[in-house]
Order: structure tokens, then sequence, then C-alpha cells
């Protein structure tokens, strides 16, 4: 017979522990399924660790609402554990003055999300704080800041373990059944099983459109096609120039090869974006001459030979390469009729901003 239970999260990144630790804390009997041998070894661990501030998101979008309101509450979650981050602030650079309309458009979008702190410096002002940047006008953030991700999954998971969650490693989730009062789920690994749950939230990442079509029984047409965005980072050794964090205006598909700087100050450049056709961690050294390019239009004093490779992260994306905006996907029985089913697809910037606040929508949702 198979073993019944209240409540699955699939997926131990920093989304799916922002899940278990809030429902855990509401009573909810969680077990977490993390398919690695640890938590967050994919797109939690691998980006820039940037606390957005919400400046670029559609007025009403998932996005625009849980970044302003997830900063919020990871700076206060963060401040009460003495888990490190910092609001380092950010400039974004119009690097060309045809460029200063699409930088108003910006600050206007910041404003009508509630981001009211944005302020406008003129290039000799850019240059007696960041001496090293060349710009036209740039737009002053300082709501923005940096964070330990690896400390804040550490005091997630601890939490929701002592509030009574269970979380499962190296055990992901291989198949599973829609069934009458609840939804089958094979785990996978060295204890395989079936297991019932009565809700299950699928937070996989850009594994879940996968782990969705493993369910026998889910509508197809309900499951978005995955498209895998591959974004490198450059390291560059010794002091860094810059005490913030220095943004291009951004393209279609990221916010351009920035400043990411990291709380210890060391400097790198990055993401750029490239569309693959798997989540593949391969570093292309090739890059760098993309990366020499992009950066010096902004700080020409990059030598000949700084960048080092990195590291390279993965973003789940809904739509290919050039479709521009595209939101959270957080969906429930409305769109696929399953009772006890939220499949949350396309978590990618700034999810880690969000999470927070993605995990108390969950809550709210799950509660209705």
């Amino acid at each position: 017979m198979t073993e019944r239970l209240d409540c699955a999260v699939i997926g131990g990144g920093v989304v799916g522990l922002a899940i278990a630790h809030r429902l855990a804390q509401l009573g909810r009997q969680v077990v977490l399924f993390e398919a690695e041998k640890a938590t967050g070894q994919h797109t939690s661990s691998r980006n820039s660790e940037v606390m957005h501030a919400g400046i670029y998101y559609p007025t009403g979008s998932l996005k625009a609402q849980m970044c302003v309101q997830g900063r919020r509450m990871l700076e206060s979650y963060c401040t009460e554990r003495g888990i490190a981050w910092r609001r380092i602030g950010k400039l974004v650079v119009a690097i060309r003055d045809e460029e200063i309309p699409q930088l108003e458009h910006h600050r206007a979008q910041a404003e009508a999300n509630g981001v009211d702190d944005l302020t406008w410096l003129e290039p000799e002002e850019v240059r007696k704080i960041e001496p090293a940047v060349i710009c036209a006008r740039a737009l002053a953030s300082p709501s923005t800041g940096l964070v330990d991700s690896h400390g804040l999954m550490r005091a997630l998971a601890a939490e929701a373990q002592r509030a009574g969650a269970d979380i499962v490693l190296a055990s992901p989730v291989v198949g599973g059944e829609l069934a009458d009062g609840g939804i089958d789920l094979d785990i996978g690994g060295r204890e395989p099983g079936r297991f019932r749950f009565a809700t299950v939230v699928n937070a996989a990442g850009f594994s879940a459109p996968a782990v969705a079509r493993s369910l026998c029984g889910l509508d197809d047409k309900t499951i978005p096609t995955p498209y895998f965005a591959r974004g490198h980072y450059f390291i560059v050794a010794g002091p860094s120039p810059f005490r913030r964090l220095i943004y291009p205006l951004p393209g279609k598909d990221g916010l351009g090869i920035h400043v990411a700087l990291d709380l210890g100050g060391n400097l790198r450049f990055g993401p750029d974006v490239s569309f693959s056709p798997s989540a593949s961690y391969a570093f292309d050294e090739s890059r760098a001459d993309t990366f020499y390019r992009a950066v010096r239009s902004y700080y020409p004093g990059l030598a000949d030979g700084a960048l080092q490779p990195g590291f390279v992260g993965v973003r789940p994306k809904l739509a290919p390469e050039g479709t521009g905006f595209v939101d959270f996907v957080l969906q429930g029985p409305d769109v696929h009729r399953v009772p006890g089913l939220l499949n949350l697809y396309g978590i990618d910037s700034p999810g880690l901003t969000s999470c927070m606040a993605i995990a108390e929508e969950v809550a709210t949702r799950l509660a209705r």
C-alpha cells in the first residue's frame, strides 16, 4: 500500500527551501526531495548573489511584486539571523547619449513598482564615486544589495528541519501518478519508493517541466517547454576598482555583463547569455572576447589578459532567445485541474531576491 503523507516540495534550491521553511512554520508536515547530494547545487549557487531592488519588471507582474516584497523580507530575515548581506548599491549606466531615454524609462518603471530611491548621476558625479567608469548618465540604486546565498540556504534548511520538515537528499522524483485523494511520487536514489501526498509543490528550477511531464495523468498542454540560458562569469584577480555594482542597460534575455562583486569585494564580470539545449556547466573560454568588448564599453581600463575563467550558471527560461520579458509562473489547479499540485516554472532572476515572497504566495494559494 502506498504510504500517505501531507506535503512534498520537489527541489532543494533557495526557492524550494524557502517554501519548505514557510509551510513547516505553518504546521504542514513537509518532505523536501532534492535530487543532488546537497541542496542548492544549481541556479541558487551559480549567480551574482544580488538582492535586486525591482527596477526593470513590468508593473503588476509577479516578478515586480515579489522582488520588491521579497527584498524587504530577505533583509529582515538575514539581519535577524546574522546572515551576511549588505546594501552595496549599484549604478545602471547609459554608455551613450542615445541610451538615456531607455534609462529614463527604467526610472519610471521602478517608481511604478514602488522603488522610489533612485537618483540621477551625471558623468562627473559618477567619476567622483566610481572613477573607473565612463558613461553619459547613470541611475544610482542604493537599495540593491548582496547576500550570502549559501548562508541563507543553510539557515532556511536548518529552521525548516527544526519546524519538523524532512529534507531528503540524493532522492530524485523519477515519476508519479495522479491518484484519487492525492498525488503519487516515485522517488529514486538509494531508498526508492512510492509515496502519496495530499499536496505537491514542484519547485525543481530548470527541471520543473521535466518533473511535471513525469507525472502520469497531467495534461502535457499545461507544461511549458524549458529553455536553458547559460551565463558565464569571468573573475579578475587583485583589488577591485569598484565599490558598487555597475550594470549596463539590460538586453532582452538578461541584465547585461555587469560588475558582479561578492561580499568580500572580489571582482567578477557576468553573466552573458547563451541559450543551450541542456543545462551544461562547461566553461567556454572563447566567450572572453565578448566580455572584453562589453566591459570596456563602461570600464575602458580593463587590461588585456585580466579575465580568468570563473563559473557558469544556468537560468530556467520559458521562451526562446530574444523573446524578452517572461514572468514567473505559479501554476495551480485553475490551469491544470489537479487538486493539491502547484508547479513553479521559469523562476529565474530575481528568484533569489524573491524566494521568501514566493514562499508566502505558495502558502497562501495552498491555504485556499
